[in-house]
């Protein structure tokens, strides 16, 4: 029953958010767009180091978490503020890891997503990331990055997905849109993009949907999502909530 009421609420909200419908995505192409171009860097800044690196701890339970690495964003990018011991990277993700196609707030400087990946996902997965800000710092526009990261992608300058890869997004703490808020815990799996259909995801009755950012446009990975019943500190998700 539990798992039933957490996909009800998964679809309830996450869909509409992410605007899969063409109804909804001709509505936002027509109205306007609440964050049009980057805000100064400060906003996009945590001032409290230790505040972010706590956030960024949130995404996982402690037991793993805990012995993660975790990167903080500084004015030149992300910077490693823990050395972990267990190969999991943990770090709060911007706003500028969303969709270059679907996401209205892809500049929004309140969005902030605890995310923990695992080894195989740190080693191919948070690259991209990385690329992305970099990019995002060197005061390129969304269109600018896009073509920057669609570039690198074909140069090959991106390791080559790893099978195994993963992270948590569990947090209660984050703001990962203005819609959701800090939507519902759940696990990210990465596949090749050649892969996305093998799965299931996104049928009727699967508990699993596909993030629209990455996806081939222009990263050759997709990311597959599972909501679950439990936030990272062990507290279950609540009916009225998300």
């Amino acid at each position: 029953m539990k798992r039933k009421t957490v996909k009800m609420i998964a679809f309830a909200l996450f869909v509409p958010a992410l605007a899969l419908g063409p109804a909804r995505h001709a509505q936002a192409q027509d109205g306007k767009t609440p964050y049009p171009s980057m805000a100064p860097l400060e906003q996009y800044l945590i001032a409290d180091r230790n505040a972010e690196i706590a956030l960024a701890r949130t995404a996982a339970p402690p037991s793993i978490s805990g012995d993660a690495t975790v990167m903080v964003l500084g004015r030149h990018g992300y910077e490693t503020a823990v050395e972990g011991k267990n190969g999991f990277v943990c770090l709060v993700e911007r706003a500028w890891n969303g969709s270059f196609e679907k996401d209205r707030e892809f500049w929004n400087p309140k969005n902030q997503g605890p995310d923990c990946l695992n080894p195989p996902a740190a080693r191919t997965v948070l690259p991209i990331l990385l690329m992305r800000t970099k990019f995002v710092l060197a005061g390129e526009s969304k269109e600018e990055i896009h073509e920057s990261m669609k570039g690198a992608v074909e140069k090959k300058e991106l390791p080559a997905l790893e099978p195994g890869g993963m992270a948590y997004m569990l947090s209660k703490q984050g703001h990962l849109n203005d819609h959701v808020g800090h939507w519902l815990p759940h696990l990210m799996f990465y596949v090749p993009t050649k892969d996305a259909n093998t799965w299931g995801a996104d049928e009727p009755g699967s508990p699993l949907m596909v993030n629209p950012h990455y996806n081939g446009a222009p990263e050759p990975v997709t990311e597959f999502m599972v909501p679950v019943s439990e936030w990272s500190d062990g507290t279950p998700v609540e009916m009225d909530g998300h």
